[in-house]
């Protein structure tokens, strides 16, 4: 039986362009995985394997790939930075016990940092920092500790300090050792030698030191008895005490380097090994029932415990569908029979594989600890569990958020109808992101996203991996509806046929509810004029007729329906009857509700040369953004605004255009708020033309 304390599942998460995948590369050359390195901006990284991935020289989905290192089996999952593709963030940290957040030299905390961060608080991923490209111009790696402090509210434990900085960065200072490490000018990253550290750093060191030891001596109360009476804790005591508060949460230990030019890498894979859980030390997974209701039990990391296994990510290729899934305890063995507790059904397991990016090597069996592929499941989706059939049980699903952007396609020949429905499906079950449907006043087929980037992908897999060549249509805001009245009012809904005949009546309020709380539903009927047996049949035709507002179609949020009073006939009432009442309902009242026009709101984050903020400022003004914060840095001024995803679409090539090739650009849904009445008017026009022509 493998040894779980010698396990270690991680993952590496940044800002686009901290250098993520060219740490991840530096890691499986160190630890004899590979043999050459390949480079990101050569599009020869292994673990971007997609052809999109090495033409933008981006991470697109997540990779996973495991390596030894003094002893300790290394799962490592690679994920991307662009905001367009956090889903696999989430998805990732959802599985992993530890992680690597990768930040920039030069560029500090940047606004996608913020968000993988907070999934990481969400998911309570214990992590230690790496502060890369310290080779860069406009590198300080003390002012990016002191932005993790502000920013991301972070206890950021250093660990290290560098040597140089800039083109003269040669290495680091461990700080527990006292020891510098430096390499030479060869970019091998074996060429290093361990020695004493500059004089003229010695007191740095020791005001770092000092705050090290500190910290770290909180964790033990024997430790840090002797260490108040003047006793020096050994580094052992030190690794241990830093050890149990990265695992609490309580700090994260920060390390520096830089990945490309090969230092400071051994440091991390030795700090992974050292600080960072293995599935024992983590809290056990809540398992819930179908109602989603934690039942009190968990998934206890134990080989020899009943099978719980969470599928995080459906990858389709050449060999098949490969579902990949962290086993939280259990065994799963080739040819074993599993539940699908979402479905309730049971599933083949057909072959297991370890992955290496897009390579696979067989296994027999995997255990309590692994993350593995699984080839032949049928039914099973991003977020289901696989259970001992004779023991189930369901861990915590996964939440993904909705679309914000659609656009229509359409094959551009007929033959391509059918292919083009067989391609979505299967990117559907892929990323969850990524919703279809089909507008059923047109028959269009619109495909939605997270953002235009992530369309852009859509698109090109479905031309290139798909052979499916389509048109594309204009981009289209996912608009939402609500109601700012409230009204009282009552409908009768009766119909004779002969025979039997169908009657309700209903009294109700509709009224606008709190922010973000959805649609809500009450019933303060007393006496039995409307039976309870009907009320679910209410609450429900109302919530699906909020999926088309009156004014344009779009869905309503945030509305709350009470049920004051009623009548019913003992033979004409039914659910049915009471069902078509609430329809009926619903458009005679919402157009009296005055109804009113959402739009998306994006949190933009901008960064910009400082010669050209007055341009960029200027710009996001006239596409209707409200600035929130400028903060200028040594290389540049970062712009934090709100703006309407309507007047950002193509933003990045005017903001190149503005910034000489400079400006990098940050955005993600922040909220809906309501349209301006001109832009309202406009949004519902177009609406209802492109529908009457179609």
């Amino acid at each position: 039986m493998t040894d779980l304390s010698l396990y270690r599942n991680i993952g590496i998460f940044a800002h686009v362009d901290a250098g993520k995948t060219t740490t991840t590369e530096r890691f499986l050359k160190l630890t004899g995985k590979i043999h050459k390195m390949g480079e990101v901006h050569d599009g020869a990284a292994t673990t971007d394997f997609m052809d999109q991935e090495q033409e933008r020289g981006i991470t697109i989905q997540s990779a996973a790939t495991s390596c030894e290192w003094d002893g300790h089996r290394l799962n490592i999952i690679d994920t991307p930075g662009h905001v367009d593709f956090t889903i696999e963030v989430y998805r990732s940290l959802k599985v992993l016990d530890g992680g690597v957040g990768v930040f920039c030299g030069s560029g500090g905390v940047e606004p996608q940092s913020e968000t993988n961060w907070r999934y990481a608080n969400d998911s309570e991923v214990a992590r230690i920092i790496f502060v890369n490209k310290l080779d860069r111009i406009g590198a300080d790696f003390l002012r990016v500790v002191e932005q993790i402090k502000k920013i991301l509210a972070a206890n950021a434990l250093v660990m290290q300090l560098p040597i140089g900085i800039e083109d003269d960065f040669v290495g680091v200072v461990d700080l527990l050792t006292r020891k510098a490490w430096v390499w030479d000018d060869s970019g091998e990253p074996e060429n290093y030698e361990i020695v004493e550290p500059p004089e003229d750093m010695a007191d740095l060191i020791e005001e770092w030191r000092e705050k090290l030891v500190e910290s770290a001596v909180d964790q033990d109360d024997t430790i840090l008895e002797a260490y108040l009476e003047g006793e020096e804790p050994s580094i052992d005591d030190l690794k241990k005490c830093i050890r149990k508060g990265t695992i609490a949460l309580d700090f994260f230990p920060t390390f520096c380097g830089s990945a490309f030019k090969n230092k400071g890498i051994q440091n991390i894979l030795n700090a992974i090994v050292d600080f960072l859980p293995n599935p024992t030390e983590v809290k056990p997974q809540p398992e819930i029932d179908l109602e989603g209701n934690e039942t009190g039990g968990s998934a206890i990391v134990d080989p020899d415990l009943p099978l719980r296994a969470l599928a995080f990510k459906i990858m389709d290729d050449r060999y098949g569908a490969l579902t990949f899934t962290r086993i939280y305890s259990g065994r799963i063995k080739k040819g074993d029979t599993v539940l699908n507790t979402f479905t309730g059904k049971t599933e083949r397991i057909g072959r297991i594989v370890e992955m290496h990016a897009n390579e696979r090597k067989e296994l027999s069996s995997a255990q309590a600890g692994d993350i593995i592929a699984l080839l032949g499941m049928k039914n099973t989706r991003t977020g289901h569990t696989l259970a001992d059939p004779d023991n189930p049980a369901t861990l915590e699903p996964m939440v993904f958020p909705d679309p914000v952007i659609s656009i229509a396609i359409s094959p551009k020949d007929k033959a391509g109808n059918e292919k083009m429905g067989v391609a979505l499906n299967k990117m559907v079950q892929e990323d969850p992101s990524f919703h279809v449907a089909t507008d059923e006043d047109s028959g269009e087929t619109l495909i939605k996203g997270m953002g235009e980037l992530h369309l852009d992908i859509k698109v090109d897999i479905l031309r290139r991996t798909h052979n499916v060549d389509v048109e594309v249509g204009k981009p289209q805001v996912a608009y939402r509806e609500t109601i700012t009245q409230t009204v009282k009012d009552s409908y009768t809904h009766k119909k004779q046929t002969g025979g039997a005949g169908q009657f309700a009546r209903i009294d109700y309020i509709i009224e606008p509810g709190e922010k973000n709380s959805g649609y809500t539903f009450e019933s303060k009927v007393t006496g039995g004029n409307v039976p309870r047996e009907y009320w679910s049949a209410i609450e429900k035709a109302f919530g699906v007729c909020m999926s088309e507002g009156t004014l344009a179609g779009f869905p309503l949020l945030d509305i709350k329906f009470k049920l004051m009073d009623g009548a019913f006939h003992a033979v004409d009432s039914s659910a049915m009857a009471f069902e078509q009442a609430t329809r009926a309902a619903y458009r005679q009242s919402i157009p009296k509700a005055s109804p009113q026009l959402l739009e998306p709101i994006m949190q933009v984050d901008v960064f910009t040369p400082d010669d050209h903020v007055g341009d960029v400022i200027g710009d996001l003004n006239r596409r209707r953004g409200m600035i929130r914060a400028q903060d200028t840095g040594p290389t540049g001024t970062r712009v934090r605004a709100e703006a309407p995803l309507a007047d950002m679409f193509g933003y990045i090539g005017d903001l190149r255009t503005m910034t000489s090739g400079r400006g990098q650009f940050g955005m993600e849904f922040s909220h809906y708020a309501p349209c301006p009445n001109n832009v309202a008017e406009e949004v519902i026009k177009e609406t209802k033309e492109r529908k009457a022509a179609k």
